[in-house]
């Protein structure tokens, strides 16, 4: 089962047994119908609205109704230890969840350090990984970065893109944006093709790869199979 937030992350049954996957979102739920009747997986894939904050013993799956449980990137709730709860309650045989382990994905930290902008590092990993051992859990972590390239097609323009990172009082910093960007635009030799998101790629990016740092903490239920 694959509960997203922003994105669906789902893993596709080699043996035939079904997936559950939840999202909040009935605009993502509708791209998830979309892809299901492209690829032919009606039958395979369940699609079911569902929150954190749900009642998932009313709306949500039953308790031990998958082997495995997951949310990629979307535990955002204000009760993470009733959502780590709720994953384990619904698993059979493993749980794991991917949390962000620096700044925001939003965020470009090499930039934001390099113009003298303060950024707020996430630990809801580390919060995530205390309960989960007070659980009774023994949870196991693994960190990696995924890459990404931001591009854009003039100066100006990817001033307007990088500046939805100035919030929280770093507004103050465009003008050190601006000049930061125009010391280290370079030609992007991917121009006009598909981007991540099949949005076709600016003629210049960074000289520099933006990285984000993920934690993926993975664990076997404690939780007890519902008499």
């Amino acid at each position: 089962m694959g509960c997203g937030a922003g994105s669906i992350a789902i893993p596709l049954a080699q043996d035939g047994h079904p997936v559950i996957a939840a999202d909040f979102s009935p605009a993502m739920l509708g791209t998830l119908d979309a892809g299901i009747e492209y690829y032919g997986l009606e039958g395979r894939i369940t699609p079911l609205e569902l929150a954190w904050d749900d009642d998932w013993d009313l709306v949500g799956p039953v308790a031990k109704a998958v082997d495995v449980a997951f949310a990629s990137r979307s535990v955002t709730t204000t009760n993470l230890k009733d959502a780590l709860a709720k994953l384990d309650r619904t698993a059979r045989r493993r749980c794991a969840v991917t949390m962000v382990a620096n700044s925001s994905p939003r965020h470009d930290l090499h930039l934001m350090n390099a113009i003298g902008a303060s950024v707020t590092c996430s630990n809801g990993f580390v919060y995530a990984f205390n309960i989960l051992i007070q659980m009774g859990a023994l949870p196991q972590v693994t960190y990696f970065e995924s890459p990404r390239r931001d591009t854009f097609d003039s100066l100006e323009a990817g001033v307007a893109d990088f500046s939805r990172m100035l919030e929280h009082g770093n507004e103050d910093k465009v003008d050190r944006l601006r000049d930061y960007i125009a010391q280290h635009m370079i030609e992007n030799p991917h121009a006009g093709e598909p981007g991540s998101k099949g949005v076709p790629q600016g003629r210049y990016m960074l000289d520099h790869v933006r990285k984000v740092r993920w934690a993926f903490i993975a664990w076997e239920p404690v939780s007890a199979p519902s008499s």
